[in-house]
């Protein structure tokens, strides 16, 4: 038994007769009578009464009568779904970032999306990456655009580009050079999120290796523009990527430089659940979010960042 039996059967039963219903669906009604007569020896029931003014369901048709309107309705909302223009999108959907990404990226998504989907209702949301994993994984948000968490075995994951790490410091500081070493940076002075943030992780696993700890001016888990404000005011050092800092450097307020020795980056990735059912269209919706972060890289918008 398969759909196309259940529909020559209920197209059988709304005719009333076999010649009826084999006007309407373009077979021969000796073909119909055949396939029906399969279908009831496959069931083994008897689907109809007939008579010489057409058929009746017999109970054990009216059963599965039942059950073949559930699945004609089925693949009637499967075809409107999968043929629906795929320019027209989804009706709306929730995307995420974390601020340093957000900052770069939301303004190019959201015009890159209004301009192919006209009619989409998009929501953006900025939260630190825990926070995007549990949006992520409540199905508060459809996907996030975030830097790859260590435990990620449990989501859908799309990497896109790798980022280098700067050493962010105060004008009053001094030269920083074409580098700073780890190694200094564990020494300095630094502003930095509290636990878990993924910063924070970070910046504690690199003094992990030289055997050391963190030298901590205060810890500020408020935004990315206050940590760079307290930095800026001479209140102690951070590491962040260029690109959430290259406005303040080019205004004279921030000076950075890339950390070395090891150096230190970080994969950004399109993360979605894979224990929720996608929205219809969101491979199409993803697919111009990742088409808008390649071209920040390849513009040099995203500075500091290689595709991979």
């Amino acid at each position: 038994m398969n759909s196309e039996d259940l529909m020559l059967f209920l197209s059988v039963a709304s005719s009333g007769n076999f010649s009826r219903a084999s006007i309407k669906i373009g077979l021969s009604q000796s073909a119909l009578s055949r396939r029906i007569a399969a279908l009831e020896t496959e069931l083994n029931t008897r689907l109809f009464y007939r008579s010489g003014r057409g058929v009746v369901l017999t109970e054990s048709g009216q059963l599965l009568s039942k059950y073949a309107d559930n699945v004609k309705d089925v693949l009637q909302q499967a075809s409107a779904a999968l043929t629906t223009p795929l320019h027209q999108g989804p009706s709306s959907i929730v995307l995420a970032a974390q601020p340093t990404i957000a900052k770069i990226l939301f303004g190019s998504i959201g015009k890159a999306l209004k301009l192919q989907y006209p009619g989409i209702k998009m929501r953006f949301k900025e939260g630190l990456g825990g926070d995007l994993q549990e949006w992520i994984a409540n199905g508060e948000i459809d996907a996030a655009i975030m830097y790859l968490p260590e435990n990620h075995t449990a989501l859908g994951v799309d990497v896109i580009l790798r980022e280098r790490l700067s050493f962010i410091a105060p004008i009053e500081f001094g030269p920083l050079g074409s580098s700073y070493p780890v190694e200094s940076m564990i020494a300095a002075p630094l502003v930095l999120p509290s636990h878990p943030h993924g910063l924070r992780v970070l910046a504690d696993s690199l003094a992990s290796r030289f055997s050391k700890l963190l030298t901590l001016s205060m810890e500020c888990d408020a935004s990315v523009y206050i940590t760079k404000q307290l930095v800026a005011e001479n209140c102690g050092c951070t590491i962040l990527p260029l690109a959430a800092v290259q406005e303040e450097v080019r205004a004279g307020r921030l000076q950075a430089t890339p950390l070395s020795a090891p150096e230190v980056v970080r994969d950004v990735a399109i993360i979605s659940g894979r224990n929720r059912s996608p929205i219809p269209s969101q491979w199409q919706v993803l697919r111009t979010v990742r088409q808008q972060i390649v071209k920040l890289v390849e513009n040099g918008i995203w500075p500091d960042a290689v595709l991979v």
